[in-house]
């Protein structure tokens, strides 16, 4: 388990920070700046080799990855010519092409994922009734388990996600729910009632329900035409790119626990027990951790993209460059504040495998 939650990481990672370091090299190469070299991961180089004035390496630590343009920063001496092709010399727009494509590329990642898994087709759950809530009004219009709803009002209703989402707006309105029993159907009558459920942020919200839910062992594969497979997927990236801002917000605001957070532990678990379940999920996965990946870079942080995005507004807006030693300073701030959140999910990661520093040294001790 421990070898194929280790791999599943290196790939998943690995897919991952290539998107988005092929999104910075090719606007790069795009917008005529020099790339002196393209790095999967941070620290000593592994393996590399030099074509034209580009050096590719894979380098040991694979949590992150880089793209080192030319005359990235004001310390480097450049000729005449090579000022031409440098980073800081280029527009404004240019810059800020370059420094946002690492982020598209991530989104682009993840509306290709999808796209071509809907193409594929995904289990989906149909309208069998698995469970009645007693007392609902459901079970007082006599629906049991195993019923299949075919129709609300005369509209045919084959999905579950739709059936609920009928429900949820009927605003308690009487509905004439059709169902289907031993190749027998009828029609039923009742209103949905007003009930107090949790969110996916563990809130107290209430929603119309008429206490049913779907069956698991009844569910159908469906495929998509390639228009739709990729609408659904675009539309799939919106909505889990406005949940992860929306998770970073509760976070702030103390609706949910930091503890939430995870960190490469946690990730190589996931990843480790989506692979065993099949190549759908684990896909899924990792275009769910790219929308997130592009979400962190575009934070206002100095070192992240987003830091860096944030500076070159402000100098449209001021018309001139930011102060070089202030945005090394920002940077330098940054960089720590960055390294406190990595340490700090890493913390988390450990107290999610109970594995204390007391138990740690027990372990070692034997």
């Amino acid at each position: 388990m421990l070898g194929v939650s280790i791999i599943s990481l290196i790939i998943l990672l690995g897919v991952l920070i290539f998107a988005h370091e092929v999104g910075h090299f090719l606007v790069a190469k795009y917008s005529g700046v020099g790339v002196l070299k393209f790095s999967l991961g941070f620290g000593p180089r592994l393996i590399g080799k030099k074509v034209g004035e580009t050096e590719y390496l894979i380098s040991l630590i694979p949590l992150g990855g880089y793209v080192k343009l030319l005359g990235e920063s004001q310390d480097d001496e450049l000729s005449e010519e090579d000022k031409k092709r440098s980073f800081l010399k280029q527009p404004v727009s240019k810059r800020i092409a370059i420094v946002a494509a690492g982020p598209i590329f991530n989104f682009l990642l993840a509306i290709v994922i999808f796209t071509i898994v809907y193409m594929i087709g995904v289990p989906t759950l149909t309208t069998y009734i698995g469970g009645v809530q007693e007392g609902s009004s459901a079970y007082d219009a006599g629906i049991k388990e195993g019923d299949m709803i075919i129709a609300i009002d005369g509209k045919e209703i084959t999905r579950w996600e739709i059936l609920a989402e009928r429900i949820s707006k009927s605003e308690g309105k009487e509905l004439r729910v059709t169902i289907k029993r031993d190749e027998l159907t009828r029609d039923v009558s009742l209103k949905p009632r007003m009930l107090k459920t949790q969110n996916i942020f563990g809130e107290e919200i209430e929603s119309y329900k008429i206490g049913v839910s779907p069956s698991s062992q009844h569910t159908v594969t469906e495929s998509m035409n390639p228009l739709m497979a990729f609408w659904t997927g675009l539309k799939q990236t919106w909505n889990i790119s406005k949940l992860t801002v929306l998770s970073v917000i509760k976070i702030f605001e103390g609706a949910i626990s930091p503890k939430t957070l995870g960190g490469p532990i946690l990730i190589a678990q996931i990843a480790g027990a989506q692979v065993k379940e099949g190549i759908i999920p684990f896909v899924f996965f990792m275009a769910l951790l790219s929308i997130n990946l592009a979400i962190l870079n575009l934070f206002p942080i100095p070192i992240l993209d987003g830091g860096h995005l944030l500076f070159f507004f402000i100098e449209i807006i001021t018309g001139k460059e930011i102060n070089i030693k202030w945005r090394e300073m920002a940077q330098q701030i940054g960089f720590v504040l960055l390294v406190i959140l990595m340490l700090f999910v890493f913390i988390i990661d450990i107290e999610r495998l109970n594995l204390s520093f007391d138990n740690i040294n027990k372990i070692f001790s034997r």
